[in-house]
């Protein structure tokens, strides 16, 4: 499994909170690629919902990890 910006970006829209199944399901509705379904398909599945990104991608990169400084424009 891996994870890139690319195919995290395609969960930013999810029903969040969201299982396994109904991400599995928005990829697919959705026209997310293949890898994203796969990636989704080799989490470990509780049955609890997940309540965002980072809880299936920890190191998900957040506005604060870029040193943009929106105030200079």
């Amino acid at each position: 499994m891996y994870w890139t910006l690319e195919l995290a970006s395609y969960l930013e829209d999810a029903p969040w909170p969201a299982t396994k199944e109904e991400l599995i399901d928005f990829c697919s509705r959705s026209g997310a690629p293949l890898e994203l379904s796969e990636n989704l398909q080799e989490l470990e599945d509780d049955g609890e919902p997940y309540e965002s990104i980072e809880e299936i991608w920890p190191d998900y990169p957040t506005k604060d990890d870029f040193f943009f400084n929106e105030d200079e424009y």
